[in-house]
């Protein structure tokens, strides 16, 4: 249970303070309600390139890190296809400084041409190495098109192509940033050793003069049901064959959630996990196995991924993954087995209420999803979720026109099916 105090300020920015005066230190959390799937789909990768821009400087101080550092604190970001994060931990006897650090980015980030070179550059090289360059690295660029067709979840949080990047250029970065880094598509979370009114007191200093803009109003076209298998095959530089199954399952918000998260933590959290030990331990016949969500807001992909000894044909290793889920499907998981899936969540949410950063994380992201106090109902909606809840699922999710197929044959080693 994380308890929290909330107060909205004139210019609609949200602050929720979490109280904890067990440590020294404090977090301050700045979540933009903005990620790629708000991206337009011939400029991909905006969010993502904006994450970095943001610690080009402001107008007012050119270096971002060179004050925070000063002052004992440390500062990252990411950005999802749904959000974009910015964190800072500090001293609690430096909060000021963190606040006035993130509303100045906020007020008056320095664009620069020079600044937009820099970080063109760097996330080109970043989409390069990690995803064109590396072996399996372009999973995500031809998994989520061939599963998604109309939402934007079908492209990566990198982008669609790497032009898009290279492209940008600074009345589309200028245009991103007054659409989304406004104070009212915002959510500011302090955690840590700090009193509630005095986080009232810097939050108005310093952010309730930034001006409210107009809140863009979300069109995402949801994604129709999918009715009939999808398969891609790739035969690239990767060291061993692979194989990735993809399933189109419920949204963050609905009840089926949780079944969902449990159900991949069956199948893969853990050596004593159905996978692991069908196809790794008891009979070698994959060198790794997983199984897991994507954790999306809107319609989420539940992914099978393995990749089979060299002994193993392609067809009879997808053969054995269909064989696991389709024990899902024939009966309810036994109540011992779930229920240790569900201590282990329980277990990892309690460990994450003794992380301020993570409570501040938490808190921000529930927020975006309708409500901050939606976290402390989570452990009981685990707890709540039965073996026939997953066995229904399991037969929703996992048929054959619900799946999107890509398999990498490696180019040393392609097999004749």
């Amino acid at each position: 249970m994380i308890e929290f105090q909330r107060f909205t300020l004139d210019n609609g920015l949200r602050v929720l303070v979490h109280e904890d005066h067990n440590t020294a230190m404090a977090c301050v959390n700045i979540l933009y309600d903005v990620g790629a799937r708000d991206e337009s789909p011939d400029k991909t990768g905006f969010a993502h390139l904006f994450e970095h821009l943001m610690f080009g400087g402001s107008v007012n101080v050119p270096n971002y890190d060179a004050p925070l550092q000063e002052v004992g604190g440390e500062n990252n970001a990411f950005t999802s296809n749904d959000i974009t994060n910015y964190y800072i931990t500090l001293p609690s006897a430096n909060l000021e400084t963190a606040f006035w650090l993130e509303s100045d980015r906020m007020l008056g980030l320095a664009f620069s041409e020079q600044s937009l070179d820099v970080q063109r550059s760097v996330v080109s090289e970043e989409f390069k190495q990690r995803y064109l360059n590396q072996p399996y690295g372009d999973v995500w660029l031809r998994l989520r098109p061939l599963a998604y067709k109309v939402h934007p979840y079908r492209w990566a949080t990198i982008g669609k192509e790497l032009k898009h990047i290279e492209e940008a250029t600074m009345t589309d970065v200028r245009a991103f940033f007054d659409k989304y880094y406004i104070p009212n598509n915002a959510i500011l979370v302090v955690a840590g050793d700090v009193q509630s009114e005095e986080v009232k007191r810097l939050a108005n200093k310093w952010f309730g003069d930034i001006p409210a803009r107009n809140k863009t109003v979300r069109d995402i076209p949801q994604e129709p049901k999918q009715t009939e298998a999808r398969r891609e095959e790739v035969h690239a530089d990767v060291p061993v064959d692979s194989i990735y199954i993809a399933f189109h399952g419920p949204d963050r918000l609905s009840p089926d959630y949780a079944a969902m998260d449990l159900m991949s933590d069956i199948l893969s959290r853990g050596n004593s996990s159905r996978l692991y030990r069908a196809l790794v331990k008891d009979q070698p016949l994959f060198s790794e196995v997983n199984a897991y969500v994507t954790g999306s807001i809107d319609s989420n992909l539940f992914v099978v991924e393995g990749k089979p000894l060299s002994h193993v044909p392609m067809q009879q290793a997808e053969e054995l993954l269909w064989n696991q889920l389709n024990l899902l499907k024939q009966q309810p998981v036994k109540s011992f087995e779930l229920e240790k899936v569900k201590n282990k969540i329980e277990s990892t949410m309690v460990f994450a209420e003794l992380s301020i950063l993570d409570k501040a994380m938490n808190l921000a992201f529930y927020e975006v999803l309708g409500d901050a106090r939606l976290y402390n109902d989570e452990v009981n909606k685990y707890l709540a979720v039965t073996g026939e809840d997953i066995q229904r699922l399991a037969n929703d999710i996992f048929v054959s026109g619900n799946s999107s197929t890509l398999v990498y044959y490696a180019k040393e080693n392609k097999h004749v099916e």
